[in-house]
């Protein structure tokens, strides 16, 4: 198990940990106001809740680290829900989404009275959404598709509450970054490649590693690429703590 460095629950204090995008950063999301109100029963679990260590529903070490760089406690439970790739008609966001809410609610099922944070994180190029690349020559196609290009990163996120006999949703949304990478010639994709870096990667690349010199510029948040949107998810627990007063 993976514990953050605080100790506390993620309402505790309600103080922003200063998980700010780039200054002069705009990220962009879709329905943010997504917050369930709870019943009088939920709303107890969920305070209580609210001061216990938050459960993160991600294998993503990226997703932990960025959670502790900002002091939020938690812990890692990985988990084993399935990633629908189908789901027909669904836009991009909405698989995102889709698939942060499973993660969340697999994991909250087997946690009573904590809040569980589900994200998934997508690449999108005309529409077409990237996912890890299977070989290194699946990752030469992306990264050439990317050459020169402006794609988005899109980041769903969920938060869920194991209450009861079923587990909760309580917030679910969704933030966009604009990303555009540098012209890159055959050898610059090739010696990438041959890092291994771009193997585990949605898109084919990492922009906290070696994939930084592949960016020309962003539009919105950084974490949001990296694979978590800290400063929104941060607002979220506050709208849910909010909701309790």
């Amino acid at each position: 198990m993976d514990q953050g460095a605080v100790t506390g629950g993620p309402g505790a204090g309600r103080r922003p940990p200063g998980a700010n995008c780039e200054a002069g950063a705009r990220d962009v999301c879709e329905d943010s106001g997504r917050i369930e109100q709870p019943d009088d029963e939920t709303r107890a679990v969920q305070a209580e809740a609210l001061d216990r260590p938050l459960i993160l529903a991600s294998a993503s070490p990226r997703r932990a680290e960025l959670l502790r760089q900002v002091g939020i406690a938690f812990e890692v439970r990985v988990s084993d829900a399935p990633e629908d790739a189908g789901l027909p008609g669904a836009g991009p966001a909405e698989v995102a989404e889709a698939h942060a809410r499973q993660k969340a609610l697999a994991v909250a099922a087997r946690a009573p009275g904590r809040l569980v944070l589900g994200a998934d994180t997508v690449v999108v190029l005309d529409g077409r959404v990237l996912g890890k690349p299977e070989s290194a020559g699946e990752a030469r196609e992306m990264l050439h598709a990317l050459s020169g290009r402006e794609h988005e990163v899109i980041t769903g996120v969920a938060i869920a509450l194991g209450a009861g006999t079923r587990p909760r949703l309580l917030a679910l949304e969704h933030v966009s970054t604009r990303v555009r990478f540098r012209d890159l010639s055959d050898e610059q994709i090739e010696t990438y490649v041959a890092s291994g870096e771009p193997m585990d990667k949605a898109g084919a690349y990492g922009i906290q590693g070696r994939g930084a010199l592949l960016v020309d510029e962003i539009e919105g948040c950084y974490f949001n690429v990296v694979g978590l949107p800290l400063s929104r998810t941060w607002e979220i627990i506050e709208r849910l703590t909010d909701g309790l007063d």
